[in-house]
């Protein structure tokens, strides 16, 4: 929905800004303004202002600004809409609505509003009655103080088909569906949806209830109750304990995702306010969106039991499509068989303070929740591996974050799984009798190798990325894991990958004047030299889809030659301290393997030539 100027205008001018903000902050005339310690950072001088006059407020020490609007955007967490509807409510205003058919649903939504929260009074009336002993009861069990039962509103459900539908008599049946409160059996008899439940009342951004949450108290299935979707409320798009964390979330820079509810409470009782939970779901990609509003890195802190391991790797996956550059998520694990409350009825806010300090970052999540427990002593398995990876990686929407994910899950998997197992000793031909390896004759291809300091192959690869840029974005996972033994070829790889992994449709003259102004220059002009390959795509004339085919090829020969490398290397060393056969016959294989890769590469150099 668009607005248009003239009412933002007209809003901000009838809403003054220093009463606002002075529901959240003291403030003290200073002048023609007025200042109080800042909202949004940590101060014990005064160091913000705010002034009527001009409309807006500022922060001298962390630069915060802004109008009426964006302190509830940026203090309160309000989406903009939310925001403007707001302040267009103490102002008097009405919203231009897009459509009549928006507006009635505005409509529809404000009625239910007024019956959920008569609803949620009625319900703490009955938790402080005679009837709500038992729900009174668990309370103390759980340990929370009167203050903390009063901040989040709890109440209780009487066990009866119609006591609340006594209590709001005066609204129709229809209307008590619509609000989420009354249900309907398969004979057309409604009934209270909430029966003996201790019941937590669900709000929005804008601290409206709009549904509930009800535990059991006996053994009643579901144990957890919500309130059915509707137009009011749809749990895929809200947060419990949003209204109030989101605040002190913008102030510390941290918000805390839990699973239940009680789990938010049991930390709010301990201190720690800026905690939110699903409303019984995996995280949604709307709920995702509404904790990025507050701070860049919500940290997710499920249980640590089998179901808490899955709901977060269910949850990283989700947001895995989601990540953009400084937008992430980072995952805490409890203890086994602890959830927040029992920690920190234990050992109050400092235990799970010490929980969150291990959070790891989203990447290693997926990292180990995709590699763990996999049997990686074979080929197969470790392709079975990779292929998991890199379909984790290739859901990340963002072409920068995606590149950059690609190229550590690549780092990660040769260094953790690319070494050549270890295999036992062969026996020895005759009891007794000493092996000895036969010396083999070196052919001109294993002399080149020895003797050179630059491989080709990589070097052709790298010139062909001067030429062309945009191959880099189709192969970055795999020319990321090439190590170049040449410094100054390392140096532009890893620039080059750099420049195209924020901006994938750079071309050639953009792309050397970055490299010339990081000192590249003479190393561009290096490769583009030539080494003796001429393939298609080190090639300015070269037909385009053979030079990407060509190139495609020359990756996946230079990535297994490398990891042929290293295996040789490996394999060398184990042998001339055991002078085992085994070792032996490897180390030949894997000579053979490198010469026949590199025959290969000169046939398709050689079929390329031009003339």
């Amino acid at each position: 929905m668009t607005l248009s100027p003239a009412f933002l205008d007209e809003l901000r001018a009838r809403v003054p800004i220093s009463p606002l903000v002075a529901r959240r902050v003291k403030l003290v005339r200073a002048g023609r303004e007025m200042k109080g310690c800042c909202p949004f950072h940590n101060e014990k001088t005064p160091s913000f202002y705010v002034n009527d006059d001009k409309g807006f407020y500022h922060c001298f020490g962390c630069g915060a600004h802004g109008d009426v609007i964006r302190f509830l955007t940026d203090g309160m967490g309000l989406p903009f809409m939310e925001a403007v509807k707001q302040l267009a409510a103490e102002a008097g205003m009405e919203v231009p609505a897009p459509s009549p058919e928006a507006r009635a649903k505005a409509e529809v939504a404000d009625s239910l509003v007024e019956l959920t929260a008569r609803a949620a009074a009625w319900f703490q009336a009955q938790l402080a009655g005679d009837k709500g002993a038992a729900a009174r009861a668990y309370l103390d069990r759980r340990g929370l103080k009167a203050e903390t039962v009063k901040a989040f509103a709890l109440g209780f459900s009487l066990d009866s088909r119609t006591a609340l539908r006594g209590h709001l008599k005066d609204a129709t049946a229809d209307k008590l569906l619509e609000a989420g409160l009354i249900g309907k059996a398969d004979d057309g008899e409604h009934f209270d949806r909430f029966r003996g439940r201790l019941m937590f009342p669900i709000r929005d951004a804008r601290g409206r209830v709009v549904g509930f949450g009800g535990r059991a108290l006996g053994d009643v299935q579901p144990k957890y109750l919500n309130s059915a979707d509707g137009p009011l409320f749809d749990k895929g798009r809200l947060l419990y304990n949003l209204d109030q964390a989101g605040p002190v979330a913008r102030k510390s820079g941290r918000l805390i995702v839990v699973e239940g509810y009680m789990d938010v409470i049991g930390l709010a009782q301990a201190g720690i306010a800026e905690a939110v939970a699903p409303l019984g779901t995996a995280m949604t990609e709307q709920q995702l969106a509404l904790a990025w509003r507050l701070v860049d890195v919500p940290t997710l802190c499920f249980d640590g039991d089998a179901a808490g391991s899955r709901a977060a790797t269910r949850a990283a996956l989700r947001a895995l499509p989601l990540l953009k550059p400084g937008k992430s998520l980072s995952i805490a694990t409890l203890p086994q068989g602890q959830d927040p409350d029992d920690i920190c009825r234990s050992g109050g806010a400092p235990a799970f303070e010490a929980v969150l300090a291990g959070a790891v970052p989203l990447i290693d999540h997926v990292w180990t929740s995709e590699t763990a427990g996999l049997e990686t002593a074979t080929p197969e398995r470790r392709a079975q591996a990779r292929a998991r990876l890199r379909e984790a990686a290739a859901s990340i929407a963002d072409p920068d974050v995606r590149s950059l994910y690609q190229a550590e899950f690549s780092q990660r998997f040769e260094a953790a799984f690319m070494a050549l197992p270890q295999r036992p000793a062969w026996t020895p031909r005759k009891p007794g009798e000493k092996w000895q390896a036969p010396i083999p004759p070196a052919s001109a291809a294993l002399k080149a190798l020895a003797s050179r300091r630059r491989d080709p192959l990589v070097t052709a690869l790298i010139a062909g990325l001067l030429l062309r840029p945009a191959l880099a974005d189709e192969h970055g996972d795999a020319l990321a894991a090439l190590r170049p033994d040449d410094g100054d070829d390392a140096a532009v790889l890893a620039a080059l990958l750099a420049a195209t992994a924020r901006d994938p449709a750079l071309e050639k003259p953009a792309l050397h004047a970055q490299l010339a102004e990081q000192g590249l220059g003479m190393a561009v002009q290096q490769l583009l030299a030539g080494n003796g390959l001429v393939f298609s795509f080190v090639r300015d004339r070269a037909d385009l889809a053979e030079a990407a085919a060509d190139f495609a090829i020359a990756v996946q020969q230079a990535t297994a030659r490398q990891g042929l490398v290293r295996a040789l290397a490996e394999v060398t060393m184990r042998f001339q301290s055991s002078l085992d056969e085994a070792d032996y016959e490897t180390q030949q294989a894997l000579r053979r393997d490198i010469e026949a890769l590199d025959a290969a590469m000169m046939r398709l150099a050689e079929s390329r030539r031009e003339g």
